[in-house]
């Protein structure tokens, strides 16, 4: 059962950098997000670290039968699985589904734009992978980097971490400040500790940097891409976790041991991909001195094997008939390598 919560509710109380109560701010600017909270059996709360009480039948406005196809979903929950860029749920109560969306003019109208979809581990407090695009609504440069790190306002209390800085490791990005800045709203979106992950200060500053400025450049391509369609993540899966971080309320936050990227373009109705898989470890590069990006060739692979690696299925939206060949590709060239 997916339950979808429209949040003109103040899910929690957060504060500013002065330490005022601006539960207020949330309440507004939550009209402008969507939380989807993904379980595998009924569950009521979407609690992190224990198990979830069992609905009685009916209370969630629909029947109480496991979830497994999509007649299971809600309107909303259906618009987030079939976008194109939107990997494959987990359907095992483990994950909580989160649209983050900004209020943009677009074509003269306003509308909802999706910053970013996230799946989260509840046990790792750590998203599996961040999904979003770059198309001509969202490839635009219209701000900088503007935004301040805290919790998601859309993750339940018992499954947030605290703002604060990892120890011996920086607060990375998965997706970038640099990958929304077409409004201030998108941009503060990145900023949310749900799309962070503990990274080594080289490995975030001086290598993985590299490959986002590749994608960057690319998604604001307009002769390169009509769509860009970019899935990005940390491996939390067993075997695939270097170490995990404590923070001051008892949570341990996974440590990938892999960052991977999983791109898709469209252009002129023509689909390419290409899948990256890099080590997190430290690299002898820096911020002020980072990586060529030619370095990158060696870490592409095809989006089925960066698939059998991460155990993430990429891009199911893909027509089945063209899926396979579209997923076996790996032409470094086209992506400027």
């Amino acid at each position: 059962m997916i339950l979808s919560h429209r949040l003109t509710k103040t899910v929690a109380a957060l504060h500013d950098s002065n330490g005022l109560s601006c539960s207020l701010k949330i309440s507004q600017k939550m009209k402008l997000h969507k939380l989807l909270l993904l379980f595998a059996a009924l569950t009521f709360t979407a609690s992190c670290g224990g198990d979830d009480p069992i609905l009685p039948p009916g209370e969630d406005g629909g029947n109480n039968e496991q979830p497994g196809g999509e007649e299971e979903l809600d309107a909303e929950a259906k618009a987030i699985v079939s976008r194109m860029e939107t990997p494959e749920i987990l359907r095992d109560g483990s994950t909580l589904l989160i649209c983050h969306t900004s209020s943009e003019t677009v074509n003269g109208a306003k509308k909802d734009v999706v910053t970013y979809t996230i799946e989260y581990d509840k046990k790792e407090y750590h998203s599996r992978w961040v999904a979003f695009r770059f198309d001509s609504a969202t490839r635009k440069k219209n701000v900088s980097r503007s935004g301040s790190f805290m919790d998601d306002p859309l993750l339940p209390s018992d499954c947030q971490i605290g703002s604060s800085s990892y120890s011996g490791y920086d607060r990375g990005h998965l997706c970038a400040s640099a990958d929304r800045l077409y409004s201030l709203d998108a941009n503060q979106n990145t900023f949310y500790m749900s799309n962070m992950s503990p990274q080594l200060s080289s490995f975030n500053q001086g290598y993985w940097v590299t490959l986002e400025g590749l994608v960057q450049k690319l998604g604001r391509n307009e002769g390169f891409s009509d769509t860009l369609y970019v899935v990005k993540g940390g491996t939390i899966r067993d075997g695939q976790i270097l170490t995990h971080v404590n923070r001051s309320n008892g949570a341990k936050v996974a440590v990938p041991k892999y960052y991977f990227m999983a791109l898709l373009r469209i252009k002129n109705g023509i689909y390419s991909s290409i899948g990256f898989l890099l080590e997190h470890k430290n690299y002898n590069y820096t911020y002020e001195d980072p990586v060529a990006e030619s370095a990158m060739k060696k870490h592409a692979m095809s989006i089925n094997q960066l698939e059998t690696t991460t155990g993430i299925n990429f891009f199911p939206n893909l027509p089945d008939t063209k899926e396979e060949s579209i997923e076996n590709q790996c032409i470094t060239s086209v992506w400027g390598l």
